[in-house]
């Protein structure tokens, strides 16, 4: 009473509720309530309103309206449609679908956050706030998390040997790396915080430490990050672990209600599929068949397979990893409950998993009867001075059709295996030969897949369907995909390497460069976050067209990261594919967009 609005926003006089005005004047009270009821009822949502009284006599300044957290914003939406006030579909479209983050991941306490200091800033590649003690190397992260420290991994960049670093982490900060790096899929794929490309750490790995705005920050020392925002904190700020309610399961219900596509995940383990499983995810869009060999007990056997100078070395090592690999794939054909999984075969960047350590180099050595020079040359050999576009998918399979043959036998052997314990279900496994851009190239490969699959499923006695499909990433295949569509029984967008191929700029590089962009105007956003539709959006449509066109019943799916974000999913619908696939942590999110893309557009 008796002040100025001023007065409260400084802190000169403390505010009274809302209620204690209904005691000192009554009728300006009651006056308030009718109009708050008359507006709320006419805006037909939650209003942030602001007010002032005179001699006794109310005026209304202003409405709006009021902004809300994530679970906030879901217990307004289902209060209004309990009272009759907006229908289900109006409650769906009023949440924006990126906000349920919030409520997946971990938060910062926001009082705490409020007063904390931005050092340091990159790209928001994985969602979530994660705060703990800074390390430098996988074996450390380890370490230190069994020892019940709280840490964050600070690297230039990840690579497959840190994956298990990587889980044990509360959050990944790199000094390189984009939106699609390994740091940042693996991340979102395990629903780790990650801020990725922070151009401005002046890293020291060899000393285990790093400065950034003027400080040194050694081994030990307390970080937090924020995966939503890219901001860098350098100190210990409280994080709170991540609540649904019960509006949360409704709101889904109602998305699923009203959604045309449906949702599946890119998932590399049984753990990820059966949490994507809890998420509502509907199948496996993307299973990379090489992020199953990043555990240190496996990668000695990939390593073997790739420095193999002839093909009865390769058929040793591939017989190493034929079991491990259907082990998993019994493990993900049971955490998705006879929904469907497309596995995609090998597809590394050779480079990425031959040692660099002299340890691990002199290991390998001896385990393939090898003089250690010998085998350095070997991996000298590999390099590549373009890896991302060089000997990698489907040219693997070409080069060594063992590759595809283990593959095909993994997959069909752990599918028949699980239809066996499940009569239940009816299992489709779909087998995606990925980077393909001449339709002989595909050709080559479903011969090898089709006959061992068919020999293997014969000999079972069982009957199991299977379908043999293509990752469309290159410009090439999108151009020619009614020569592929002759061949494949499903198309999967790869709009990672689709976007980095049309737009001739490397996903992991461009971030040096992408922000003077977005200053100067010449794009509006991240092409690796968000799908350029002019562009790459053309070779998809045209694809799908042409793809139809040879093979009405062609099934189209989206699989690249894009897969989780709400505007390329309403374009995917637009566009008539079936499915998108995004990160496990991302399913509810692609739910609620591709919801609201069916009820903006009633046509399509």
């Amino acid at each position: 009473m008796n002040a100025q609005g001023e007065d409260v926003v400084a802190g000169v006089r403390t505010p009274q509720t809302i209620d204690q005005l209904a005691e000192v004047m009554p009728e300006a009270y009651a006056q308030f309530v009718e109009i708050c009821n008359k507006l709320e009822q006419h805006y037909r949502d939650m209003q942030d309103m602001e007010f002032t009284i005179e001699d006794k006599k109310l005026y209304m300044l202003q409405t709006r309206n009021g902004k809300r957290t994530a679970a906030a914003a879901l217990k307004i939406a289902c209060d209004l449609v309990d009272e009759g006030m907006i229908s289900e579909e109006e409650a769906v479209c009023m949440i924006e679908p990126k906000s349920l983050d919030a409520l997946l991941h971990p938060q910062f306490d926001p009082t705490a956050l409020k007063a904390a200091k931005v050092v340091g800033h990159g790209l928001a590649a994985s969602p979530g706030a994660a705060c703990g003690k800074i390390v430098f190397t996988a074996e450390d992260a380890t370490d230190w998390a069994q020892r019940g420290e709280k840490v964050v991994l600070v690297r230039l960049e990840t690579s497959p040997e840190d994956i298990e670093g990587m889980h044990y982490a509360q959050g990944i900060l790199t000094v390189r790396g984009g939106m699609t790096s390994h740091a940042a899929v693996v991340a979102r794929g395990m629903g780790t915080c990650c801020v990725s490309g922070c151009g401005e750490i002046k890293m020291d790995e060899a000393n285990k430490k790093f400065e950034l705005a003027g400080r040194t920050y050694q081994e030990g020392d307390w970080i937090s990050i924020d995966g939503s925002t890219g901001n860098i904190y350098g100190e210990a700020i409280p994080t709170a672990d991540a609540s649904i309610g019960g509006e949360f399961g409704r709101l889904m219900g109602w998305a699923d209600k009203y959604r045309k596509l449906n949702v599946r995940t890119n998932a590399d383990t049984p753990k990820d599929a059966a949490q994507a499983r809890k998420f509502g995810a509907e199948g496996i869009g993307l299973c990379r068949t090489e992020h199953m060999f990043f555990d240190p007990d496996r990668i000695a056997a990939i390593r073997e397979m790739i420095v193999s100078g002839t093909v009865e070395q390769r058929e040793t090592a591939l017989a190493k990893l034929e079991p491990m690999q259907q082990s998993d794939f019994e493990g993900i054909y049971e955490a998705m409950e006879g929904y469907p999984v497309t596995i995609r075969f090998l597809d590394p960047p050779l480079h990425e998993f031959v040692p660099t350590e002299e340890e691990d180099i002199q290991a390998l050595a001896k385990e393939m009867k090898m003089d250690a020079e010998e085998l350095k040359a070997v991996i000298a050999d590999l390099h590549e001075f373009n890896p991302m576009m060089g000997h990698r998918g489907c040219r693997l399979d070409v080069t060594y059709p063992e590759i595809a043959a283990m593959q095909t036998r993994a997959i069909i052997k752990a599918a028949l295996a699980v239809q066996g314990r499940h009569p239940e279900w009816e299992l489709v496994p779909e087998i995606m030969i990925p980077l393909v851009g001449e339709a002989k190239e595909l050709h080559f490969v479903k011969e090898i897949v089709v006959k061992i699959a068919d020999e293997l499923i014969a000999k079972s006695g069982m009957k199991l369907t299977y379908k043999v499909g293509t990752m469309i990433e290159i410009p090439r295949a999108a151009l020619t995909a009614d020569e592929i569509a002759k061949e494949a029984e499903f198309f999967s967008f790869g709009t990672n390497d689709l976007t980095q191929m049309t737009f001739g700029f490397s996903r992991d590089d461009a971030g040096k460069f992408l922000s003077a962009y977005y200053e100067k105007k010449i794009y509006e956003f991240d092409p690796f976050a968000r799908l350029d539709q002019v562009g790459v959006g053309r070779l998809v449509k045209m694809a799908a067209d042409l793809g139809r066109q040879t093979r009405p019943d062609l099934k189209l799916g989206i699989c690249g990261e894009h897969g989780g974000d709400p505007s390329t999913i309403e374009f995917c619908h637009k566009v008539g594919l079936n499915y998108v696939s995004c990160s496990p942590f991302r399913v509810p999110i692609a739910r609620l967009a591709a919801a609201q893309a069916a009820i903006k557009n009633p046509g399509k």
